[in-house]
Order: structure tokens, then C-alpha cells, then sequence
């Protein structure tokens, strides 16, 4: 039996990005063979030596809500802070509340000067509420013009532009968080990865809070993930089942592409199908992989599900030594951080 102790290392704090590199594509890269455990420093540019003419590159297209909101209570003036995960239906949105004993059912929060308005409409566990907006205009917008990027715990300088953290190809809005293996490619980079014959593939999973959440069990076979909602279209099936049918490789970029093609591949017994849902898969080790043959990630938190993921594809040892190498090399740590690819 695996426990989360078995995925912790040692991380000095000074090695975490707390800013974005002014070139995306700057960041180092570390290549991991999975079989021998090889590893190769780089920079992130050459991972087209690692795509060959043929392959898919697959990537996820969500786009980041700026989801933080800073509220007050009319009738108190308390200050709460209020972060969107999922929209339910229509207005209504699951948040989490701090502090939410101040954000009892019923309760009514102002953001902006009332511009946008919500009312608690049921209490959830661990600060989680149910709220209802309402507004004028378009929620989007109300929302692009008061919100805030809901940045991970571990980052505590204020990002300056907003769009460094989102993806180059972002388009569908719906995350809590970005998708950061795609943090590192430009629109040029992209372009000479298509020259080259890749194949660019987009899906989409909305990224929840419950890729950070800390796993809280030993038995990592008792973690349970929470659910998040992922879409590939007909089009994009299509693509990778040429690829396939070619001799290519699918490759992942980030771990929410690998989840959401993994998804897929398990429910349809390693076929490809267009598919949208909710997932909640948890790939640990002992997991066969069906659909992923190589991908791109960042370095990720010790003992974290996306460590345990990474494992499963690579070997726990292999990748604790390539994380053992990384933090040896200073490589930059988490979504602003450097990457690795692993084949």
C-alpha cells in the first residue's frame, strides 16, 4: 500500500515562483525517460525535438474567471471574500466564503458599490455556499471588472497582468485556476510546432479548487477527487483518432489533459470518442494508462494527486529522483515554475 508519505520531498521555499518570466517560453525543461529514468536539462523551446511529425499535442483550452471578489455586507459592513468554483444553474454559483460563520443563509453581500449583489442561498461544509447574483448587464463582464485571479495559496506577490495567467489559446471561460503546463507556450512556438507536422488538439476541463487541495488520508486509495467537468468535441476525436491511426503519439500537455483523455480512454475501453461529463478520476500508481503516451507538466507540490499522477506514468522513483534533480539544478517550483517532459 502506497501512502502520501511516499510522494513527499523536500522543497526549500525560495525555489516556488511567485512571478511569471517576462518570456513564457524561457522557463528550463527537464526531459524524463520513463524506462531508463534519463533525465536532460533544457529549455523549454526544444520540446519540439521531443514531438515528432505525426504526433497530437493536446491541449486544454479553459480560460480562468477572475473568480476572487472582495464583498461587503450592507447591513454589518463586514468584509468577506468570495471565490466562484462552479456555476450550478443560471445566477447560482458554489463558492467558498471567507469567513463563512459571517455568511449564514440569507446573508446579502454588495461588491462594487452594489453593482453586483448575492444572496447566501444554502450552507455547505469546509465554507462552502450556494449564492445567487444579481446585476445588470453581462455577468462576464460585471465580473472581469471586479474580480481578481484566484492565484494558488502558495503565491503571495500580486500578478500585474492578468493574462500571464492564462494560456495563449484560452477560450473557454470556467476555471478556478489555470491549467499551467501551458503556461510556457507562445503563439510563435506553437506555430513552428505545427510546421514541424504536429498535429495542435484542443479539449476542455474547467479547472476546480480540488487540484490543490492537500490530500488528507494515508491510504491515497481513499482520496477522493472532486469532480470536474470536461468536453472534447467530435472534431477534436477525429484528430486524434487520424494520429492514432498514423502511428502518432498523443501527448498531453498538463495534467488536466491527461486526466480528461484518460477519462475517455477508460470509459470507452481505450477508444477515443467525442465526450463531455464530469470527472472525478484519480490516477495514482498501479493506474494502466490507455490514451497518454507522453506529456509536458510543471514541478507540483510534495505529496499532491499530481505527483501521485506523474508516478503512475513514470515510476515513483524515477520522478523523486527527477524532482531530487530539479530542486538540486534550482529548477522554479509550481504554475509559474519551470517544466519537465516525460516520454
Amino acid at each position: 500500500m502506497l501512502t502520501t508519505e511516499d510522494f513527499d520531498f523536500d522543497l526549500p521555499e525560495e525555489l516556488i515562483a511567485q512571478t511569471p518570466l517576462a518570456d513564457r517560453s524561457s522557463s528550463k525543461l527537464l526531459v524524463l525517460d520513463k524506462e531508463t529514468g534519463k533525465m536532460k536539462d533544457t529549455h523549454f523551446t526544444s520540446i519540439i525535438d521531443e514531438l515528432n511529425p505525426g504526433d497530437a499535442l493536446v491541449m486544454n483550452d479553459t480560460r480562468v474567471l477572475p473568480a476572487r471578489l472582495y464583498g461587503v455586507k450592507p447591513d454589518t459592513g463586514g468584509h468577506l471574500e468570495v471565490l466562484l468554483l462552479k456555476n450550478i444553474e443560471g445566477d447560482q454559483w458554489e463558492t467558498l466564503i471567507k469567513s463563512a460563520k459571517k455568511a449564514k443563509k440569507g446573508t446579502i453581500i454588495h461588491f462594487g458599490d452594489g453593482r453586483l449583489k448575492a444572496e447566501v442561498k444554502e450552507e455547505l461544509e469546509h465554507g462552502g455556499r450556494i449564492v445567487e447574483f444579481s446585476y445588470e448587464g453581462i455577468f462576464l463582464e460585471v465580473l472581469e471588472s471586479l474580480g481578481e485571479m484566484p492565484l494558488p495559496p502558495y503565491i503571495k506577490e500580486k500578478l500585474e497582468d492578468k493574462e500571464r495567467y492564462q494560456t495563449v489559446y484560452a477560450k473557454e471561460n470556467g476555471s478556478a485556476a489555470a491549467p499551467t503546463a501551458g503556461l510556457h507556450f507562445t503563439p510563435e512556438l506553437l506555430e513552428q510546432i505545427k510546421a514541424k507536422g504536429v498535429e495542435l488538439v484542443f479539449l476542455t476541463l474547467h479547472v476546480g479548487l480540488g487540484t490543490f487541495r492537500p490530500v488528507s488520508v494515508d491510504n491515497i486509495e481513499e482520496h477522493k477527487m472532486h469532480a470536474e467537468f470536461y468536453r472534447l468535441t467530435q472534431e477534436a476525436a477525429d484528430k486524434l483518432n487520424q494520429v492514432r491511426a498514423n502511428g502518432g503519439r498523443i501527448v498531453a500537455v498538463g495534467t488536466t489533459s491527461i486526466r480528461t483523455l484518460e477519462t475517455i480512454g477508460t470509459k470507452f475501453d481505450g477508444e477515443i470518442k467525442a465526450d463531455s461529463g464530469w470527472t472525478d478520476i484519480f490516477i495514482a500508481p498501479g493506474y494502466q494508462f490507455k490514451v497518454v503516451e507522453a506529456f509536458s507538466t510543471n514541478f507540483h507540490l510534495p505529496k499532491s494527486t499530481l505527483v501521485m499522477l506523474v508516478s503512475a506514468f513514470a515510476g515513483r522513483d524515477h520522478v523523486l529522483s527527477a524532482y531530487e534533480h530539479a530542486v538540486n539544478e534550482k529548477y522554479r517550483f509550481f504554475s509559474f515554475g519551470d517544466a519537465m517532459f516525460v516520454k
